[in-house]
């Protein structure tokens, strides 16, 4: 249990209370979320990169925001019946600078970065998250958890070089992985704050908020690529991945990862951003990209297993 959350955030009490004493099924919950998170993450990736060359990455976060904030404006305006300006609103305006950075960045890398590589980068965040969860909440994580957080990297590296040790040594950090990285440290502060700053407001209207202020700061950011985009004139692969990223990577993994957040230690409701590899793996050998061979399939069960041990793991 966390001391520093029950001495200092007796403000958000109910929220953390229902962490706190989740259930099993709470917890089970948590897992499915994040589960599915990992799906639709790993989606972004290879639809982003097929989109980027045709629109800049501010035009496309400008209009994927705008729509995901029309989307889940409506959910919780039918949910509850009315939109309330939350209290303590610089609240959402941090969280929203964070994760508009964030998305910002994904879509920078990807003019020059591959799916694959930028979701080498992308599986750094769980453990960043463990270090940000210690140092916003002061949660701990137990030996076990760290350990399973190594073995579900060493696979997840393991996948993305493709099971290549000539590969993985001579690695080079690319512009668009670097700036990536800064994305990242971005995301996995997120998680924890999500916990610090919720003063007992639903899920739903949590992520609507969030979204808000991303959109605000990614507006402020890329407004004048969406002036100088020719709308009428971009393919329609660029349509169907504004339409996904709005409703599923924007809407849906705000709602998810905030909905894990309440119920999960941070360094649990990340980790599974080390599926993405994998994942993103299968689906570019749906889409006639190729099949890997057993090597990497190796590396991904390495993968699973970690995610396995730290799942049955105790909660710091």
């Amino acid at each position: 249990m966390n001391n520093y959350a029950e001495q200092n955030q007796s403000v958000q009490s109910n929220a953390l209370h229902k962490h706190v004493l989740a259930t099993g099924r709470e917890k089970l919950l948590g897992h499915m979320a994040m589960m599915l998170f990992a799906v639709l993450i790993s989606g972004s990736f290879t639809l982003g990169s097929m989109a980027i060359p045709f629109i800049e990455p501010g035009a496309i976060n400008t209009v994927r925001f705008l729509f995901a904030c029309v989307v889940m404006g409506l959910l919780v305006y039918f949910a509850k019946g009315k939109l309330v300006i939350p209290k303590a609103p610089w609240r959402f305006i941090l969280l929203g600078a964070l994760m508009g950075a964030y998305f910002v960045l994904m879509f920078m890398a990807l003019q020059t970065a591959s799916p694959v590589s930028t979701a080498a980068v992308f599986t750094l965040i769980p453990l960043m998250s463990t270090g940000f969860g210690y140092f916003i909440l002061s949660q701990t994580t137990r030996p076990v958890v760290v350990i399973s957080l190594v073995i579900a990297a060493i696979g997840a590296v393991w996948v993305i070089f493709r099971g290549d040790i000539t590969a993985l040594i001579s690695f080079d950090i690319g512009y668009g992985e670097s700036i990536f990285f800064v994305g990242c440290m971005m995301h996995a502060a997120y998680s924890p704050l999500v916990k610090r700053l919720n003063r007992g407001e639903s899920v739903m209207v949590f992520t609507f908020w969030t979204l808000v202020a991303s959109s605000f700061w990614i507006a402020l950011y890329g407004m004048g690529e969406v002036v100088s985009t020719n709308w009428s004139e971009l393919p329609v692969i660029v349509w169907v991945t504004v339409a996904y990223l709005a409703i599923f990577t924007t809407a849906g993994t705000f709602f998810l990862l905030q909905f894990a957040s309440l119920r999960l230690p941070s360094s649990k409701v990340l980790a599974y951003g080390y599926l993405t590899p994998s994942i993103i793996i299968v689906l570019e050998g749906l889409i006639g990209h190729g099949w890997v061979g057993l090597p990497v399939a190796f590396g991904a069960m390495i993968t699973i297993i970690g995610l396995i041990v730290m799942n049955f793991a105790p909660d710091s």
